[in-house]
């Protein structure tokens, strides 16, 4: 009787070293986009701060309207400081970042400092105002556009947040959340500068 020969089924080890490959790579991939995303946030604050005026460029102005319809313009807050932020109510990071913005709002708007929210959320004022009740929003919040989010680069992720200086230059731009700490060493560069 002839021996009998085992035969190995190889289907588990290729299936086990697939697996090993595609989590790999899911997950350098992600590292990678999160190395990106970072870069991408912390380099595009323009090199204003490091006294490079070619760099900066103005803020575009819009109209667009307040959670009561009153038309509102950028350009109503020139001579102040702002900042300006891309949100909705649905989005987490958005959620964390509001009470450093009321906070900032409060401490700051005596000197001339303006926060502003451009809501991005489809449902608009009937999303916004219960919400800006149940966080205690008290700076100013309008209902955004395709177009003006096209007239800021084309906003991909939300927050995105420009500080804008008393000419109405853009100084830095944040993808992504940040403390508010981030946003008050803006705030106190700009109001120590002559």
């Amino acid at each position: 009787m002839p021996a009998k020969k085992n035969k190995v089924n190889l289907l588990p080890i290729f299936g086990l070293l697939i697996l090993i490959f595609v989590v790999g790579y899911l997950g350098y991939t992600s590292k990678k986009a999160s190395q990106v995303a970072d870069e991408e946030s912390y380099s595009t604050i323009t090199p204003a701060f490091a006294n490079a005026p070619s760099d900066i460029k103005p803020a575009p102005d819009f109209e667009l309207p307040d959670v009561n319809g009153k038309k509102v313009r950028l350009s109503d807050f020139k001579g102040k400081i702002i900042i300006l932020d891309f949100w909705a109510t649905w989005c987490p990071p958005c959620r964390a970042e509001i009470p450093g913005f009321v906070e900032l709002y409060k401490k700051y708007k005596d000197k001339g400092v303006e926060i502003i929210g451009i809501s991005l959320d489809e449902g608009g004022v009937k999303d916004v105002v219960p919400f800006m009740k149940e966080f205690g929003i008290n700076y100013h919040v309008l209902i955004g556009n395709y177009k003006v989010t096209q007239d800021y680069g084309g906003i991909r992720g939300i927050p995105t947040t420009f500080v804008i200086d008393r000419k109405g230059n853009i100084r830095a731009k944040y993808v992504g959340y940040r403390p508010k700490e981030v946003f008050e060493r803006d705030i106190i560069t700009l109001l120590n500068e002559k």
